[in-house]
């Protein structure tokens, strides 16, 4: 092949920039149109030698072809402009002549594109290799985060997240594995359930945070001082330890008094200095015949008895007590539809005029026919509905049954008595109590005076506000009686009457018990000097004195003696129904 001619001979710049703008454009390249144009120029010069070689080696093409897909000009168009272009100006722009030149350009665009081809090929395979393996450790990541996932997954499941320790699912498992392990019939096994004391008052006054570093704290000492037995975090402020293999009570009354002493001692908390207690329920029997949710039940019942005396002590199970309060909750959850079946009634106990015996008043006091225990006292129910707020749904039947069947009593001539209904302390705050009971009146038609509220003096003076007190002068100004019920047993001081709506004191019976015939007890006449004192400080105060549980002459005898009103109790009747009291009115 002859030399070049011509001035144009070493223009390889003129080619390169025509290369780059007809390649601008066909896939995104990752340089500056400066940089495309100074590698084409090099790609350039390199063609240009190949043409000019002897021998004529076309394998350069390969090369270029490789560069260009490795410059990600990788596209097939791209490479269709390259071919076009070069074929079209790279002899003309560079001067290039001879006898097999146009030969030797088809060869070098065989091998260009050969080589670009292959190239892509390549290029390709990796790529997909490069996928393949970062999918595989994707895929690697993802099982062990899932592992990771699971794991954390059984921290959360097992472990409480606040304290570490092993919580309700696991202290529970860990119970039924202890009850059902064979072999064991004649084993033994305890629980001790604990409550900090008071701990709300922590979270109130000093926030929740410093509350949950509290009881990390409390959880960590119980781990120290009980290690060798599982302690668990069931939630808020309960602790529960598990004793396996016991001998008796003794071994868990041991590990409560330990526990206890672990939480006492004085904590420091982000700088506050706290000492906490704690209440715990202790129940060790024997593992036959018992499950994880006798224990817990038991356990948890234990507690409350140990935080109702007063807490910072431990209390052991009673079956007994246990029994009594099942049966006590059982009786109070029938109250509801032992009223809609209408088991409750009313007996009456006759108030007597201690200065003619005439029947002044009578009490109304609830009685419940219970189908399978038979004619029930107030004393057996009465405090289990005041417990649960029964007391006002009850109380309102006592006051409406009353009002309705005091009124006929006037149909028999001569002056009717008053009927005397007993107020718990829930209906005394009710703010409709006035509304209720001027109701009723309107309803029965019974006048207002024949209507007396028995009221103790222990919820006179926490009646707590002026609205209660508000509310009986109401009832006062409307006629209806207000009676201090069980005077002498609270505060028995007559000067904060003056200013309350009352219009009698019912002396407890107390006083009265003690009244004996002062030649056969001389001690008596001190009882009998107080109740004078109270009788004569009510009468200044314009007030009449009915005194309780009057069961002997002897009794009455002195009452009357001493200026008292009234007498309640068997000397003068004991309680019955309403028909019998009507004739021993009458």
């Amino acid at each position: 092949m002859g030399e070049p001619a011509g001035p144009r001979a070493s223009c390889p710049g003129t080619f390169a920039r025509a290369w780059a703008k007809a390649v601008s454009g066909t896939s995104y390249l990752p340089m500056t149109q400066a940089q495309l144009e100074e590698l084409l120029q090099r790609l350039t010069v390199r063609l240009a030698a190949a043409l000019r070689a002897e021998p004529f080696d076309p394998r350069i093409g390969h090369q270029v072809g490789a560069e260009l897909v490795a410059a990600h000009i990788a596209s097939a168009e791209g490479l269709g402009r390259t071919v076009e272009v070069v074929q079209l100006r790279l002899l003309r722009d560079l001067g290039l002549v001879g006898d097999d030149i146009s030969d030797r350009l088809a060869r070098l665009l065989a091998t260009i594109t050969t080589g670009y081809a292959r190239a892509l090929r390549d290029r390709t395979l990796d790529e997909q290799e490069s996928i393949r393996r970062a999918a595989m450790v994707a895929r690697a990541q993802a099982e062990r985060a899932l592992r990771d996932s699971e794991s954390r997954f059984r921290h959360q499941a097992t472990h409480d997240p606040l304290t570490d320790l092993p919580n309700r699912a696991l202290f529970t498992e860990r119970l039924a594995t202890a009850l059902t392990v064979p072999g064991r019939g004649t084993a033994r096994v305890g629980v001790c359930f604990l409550d900090l004391d008071r701990f709300k008052v922590v979270n109130d006054s000093l926030g929740h945070q410093l509350g949950d570093a509290l009881l990390v704290q409390v959880a960590q000492r119980l781990s120290r001082a009980l290690g060798e037995h599982l302690v668990a975090r069931l939630g808020g402020d309960e602790f529960v330890v598990l004793v396996e293999h016991t001998d008796g009570t003794d071994d868990v009354v041991k590990v409560a008094e330990a526990a206890l002493a672990a939480v006492a001692e004085p904590a420091l908390v982000e700088g506050h200095e706290l000492t906490v207690t704690a209440s715990a329920g202790i129940v060790e029997r024997p593992v036959a015949g018992t499950t994880p949710g006798e224990l817990m039940r038991a356990a948890d019942s234990t507690l409350h008895w140990a935080k109702a005396a007063g807490g910072a002590r431990w209390a052991l199970f009673d079956p007994a007590r246990h029994r009594t309060e099942l049966a006590r909750y059982a009786l109070s959850a029938a109250i509801p539809a032992a009223l809609d079946r209408g088991e409750f009634f009313l007996d009456y106990q006759p108030l007597t005029s201690l200065r003619d015996g005439t029947v002044v008043g009578v009490e109304a006091l609830v009685r419940w026919r219970h189908p399978e225990l038979g004619v029930l006292g107030p004393d057996s129910f009465i405090g289990l509905a005041e417990e649960t707020g029964l007391i006002v749904r009850l109380g309102g039947w006592v006051l409406a049954e009353a009002c309705r069947e005091a009124e006929s009593w006037a149909a028999g001539g001569g002056p009717a008595p008053f009927v005397s209904v007993n107020l718990a302390v829930r209906q005394v705050h009710r703010p409709d109590l006035v509304q209720e009971v001027r109701g009723l009146l309107a309803q029965t038609g019974l006048p207002p005076q024949r209507l007396q509220l028995e009221i103790t003096e222990s919820t006179m003076m926490s009646t707590g506000g002026e609205d209660p007190v508000r509310s009986l002068r109401m009832l006062n100004d409307l006629g209806v009686r207000i009676a201090i019920d069980d005077f002498g047993t609270g505060y028995s001081n007559l000067v904060y009457l003056r200013d309350l709506p009352v219009t009698e004191l019912k002396v407890a019976g107390e006083f009265v018990t003690r009244l004996r015939s002062p030649q056969a007890d001389p001690a008596s006449r001190n009882d009998e000097q107080i109740l004078a004192s109270l009788v004569s400080l009510a009468h200044a105060l314009d007030l009449t004195v009915t005194a309780e549980g009057v069961e002997t002459a002897d009794q009455a005898d002195l009452l009357r003696a001493i200026g008292c009103d009234t007498g309640q109790g068997w000397h003068f009747g004991k309680p019955a129904p309403a028909a019998r009291i009507l004739e021993q009115i009458r």
